[in-house]
C-alpha cells in the first residue's frame, strides 16, 4: 500500500535531504564508493521514500559525450534511480542477501534543458513509491518502484522499474540450471577491444574504453552490431557479473541508436528496456536496430538483442538532435 503525504510535508522532507556524503555502498550493491550516487534516504510513508543523489560534473563514463552544451547523462539518472530503488527496498525490509534482477524499466526525461550541467554537481531528488507484485512463501519475489525525478528542484521526468527478487544462493542455482554449467565471470575474461570496435565519435563518445559495440553494419532499414564492452570499464562492471547486466545492454542500445540516427550528438529523452533472458558472456550478443521518424523531430529507435537466435532483451530510445 502506498501512503500519500501532503504537498507541504513533501516539500519539507525534500528540503531535508542531504547531499553531503553517499550512503553505504553495500546498500546500493556497489563495490566502489566512487560509483555510489545516492546521498540520503528519508521515509515518507509505509512504502515510500524520498532520496537524494549527487550528479557528478566529471565522470569517466557518464560525462564522456560529444553533445554540447554538457548535460547530465540520462543513464546516470537511470543508475541513480536504480540505486535509490535498491536502497529503499532494503530499508523497507528486503534482506541484505538479495539480488534484484531487472525485468523492465522506463525512463522519461522530456526536457533535456533541465539536465544541463552547470558549475556545481547536480542535486537529484527522487520520490520513490514501492509496490509488491508477487509474494511466495512469505517472501517478496517481484516488485516495482515508481519514481518522480527532480533536478535542482525542477521536475525532470519519471522512472519505473520492475525487478525479480531472489537470494544470492537462488540466483546461482538458477544460473546453473539454465546453463547446465557454472557461468563464467567478467573478472575471468580478457579486457581487450574487439578488432572492429566502433570509433568513439561514431557513438557520441570520446574514450574508446566507453565504446560497447563493434562490427557495425548499416543496411537500408536497420543497423546491426555486436555487443562487446570492455570488462575493465569499472563504471559498467563495478564488480564481477556472470552475464551482461541491463545497464550495459542499455548503453549498447544508446550507442546503436546514435549510429542509427547518424548524429553523434543525438540525445535520448525516453529510454526503456525489457530483459527476458540472461545475456551470457561466452556467446556472442547481436544488437539490431530499426529507426522510425516522427513528426515532432524525434527519432524512435527500437533495438533487439539476440543470442543463439533468441531475442533475449529489447530497448527503445527516443532520440532528439543536439
Amino acid at each position: 500500500m502506498t501512503v500519500n503525504t501532503g504537498a507541504a510535508e513533501d516539500l519539507a522532507l525534500s528540503e531535508e535531504l542531504s547531499f553531503g556524503r553517499t550512503v553505504e555502498r553495500r546498500l546500493v550493491h556497489r563495490a566502489s564508493v566512487a560509483e555510489v550516487f545516492v546521498t540520503d534516504l528519508v521515509p515518507a510513508g509505509e512504502s515510500r521514500f524520498l532520496a537524494g543523489a549527487q550528479l557528478p560534473l566529471s565522470h569517466g563514463y557518464y560525462s564522456d559525450h560529444l553533445a554540447r552544451p554538457a548535460l547530465f547523462d540520462p543513464l546516470l539518472i537511470l543508475e541513480a534511480g536504480r540505486q535509490a530503488g535498491i536502497a529503499g527496498a532494503h530499508l523497507l525490509g528486503l534482506p541484505p542477501d538479495t539480488t534484484m534482477m531487472v525485468n523492465s524499466f522506463s525512463l522519461d526525461l522530456p526536457e533535456p534543458s533541465v539536465l544541463q550541467a552547470g558549475r556545481r554537481p547536480g542535486e537529484l531528488r527522487i520520490d520513490n513509491r514501492f509496490e509488491t507484485i508477487r509474494v511466495r512463501a512469505g517472501k517478496v519475489r517481484k516488485g516495482a518502484v515508481r519514481q518522480d525525478l527532480y533536478v535542482g528542484g525542477v521536475p525532470a521526468g519519471t522512472h519505473t522499474m520492475e525487478v525479480q527478487i531472489v537470494t544470492h544462493t537462488e540466483h546461482e542455482a538458477l544460473r546453473n540450471v539454465l546453463r547446465g554449467t557454472p557461468a563464467p565471470l567478467t573478472g575471468d575474461l580478457e579486457d581487450v577491444p574487439d578488432p572492429r570496435q566502433a570509433e568513439p565519435h561514431e557513438v557520441g563518445r570520446v574514450s574508446p574504453m566507453n565504446v560497447v559495440i563493434s562490427q557495425v553494419e548499416r543496411g537500408p532499414s536497420a543497423v546491426t552490431a555486436r555487443v562487446t564492452p570492455r570488462f575493465g570499464n569499472r563504471a559498467l562492471f563495478d564488480h564481477d557479473y556472470d552475464h551482461l547486466p541491463a545497464m550495459t545492454l542499455t548503453e549498447a542500445a544508446r550507442q546503436l541508436a546514435v549510429v542509427a540516427t547518424g548524429d553523434p550528438g543525438a540525445w535520448p529523452v525516453t529510454v526503456s528496456g525489457s530483459f527476458g533472458r540472461f545475456a551470457e558472456l561466452d556467446q556472442p550478443v547481436l544488437a539490431a536496430a530499426t529507426r522510425t521518424e516522427t513528426g515532432d523531430g524525434t527519432v524512435t529507435v527500437n533495438v533487439a538483442f539476440i543470442q543463439e537466435a533468441i531475442t533475449i532483451a529489447e530497448s527503445t530510445m527516443v532520440m532528439v538532435p543536439r
